[in-house]
């Protein structure tokens, strides 16, 4: 299965059951990556400007509670 057609191909013969496994390990893969590359932005500094902003934007009172 290399391709994304092939994979889609799969996908769709799965069963009820197997589909239903399969969006569980799929989320769970996606977060993960996710917060693997959200990690890797942090470490390589890539979020301290919008985090610089935001606290700037909270020391002049321009955040407000919801």
């Amino acid at each position: 299965m290399s391709s994304l057609k092939e994979i889609e191909t799969a996908i769709s013969q799965l069963s009820v059951d197997e589909l239903t496994a399969f969006r569980v390990w799929f989320a769970q893969f996606d977060a993960e990556a996710w917060d693997r590359q959200f990690e890797e932005d942090v470490a390589a500094g890539r979020l301290d400007g919008l985090a610089e902003r935001t606290l700037q934007h909270l020391r002049e009172g321009r955040c407000t509670d919801l």
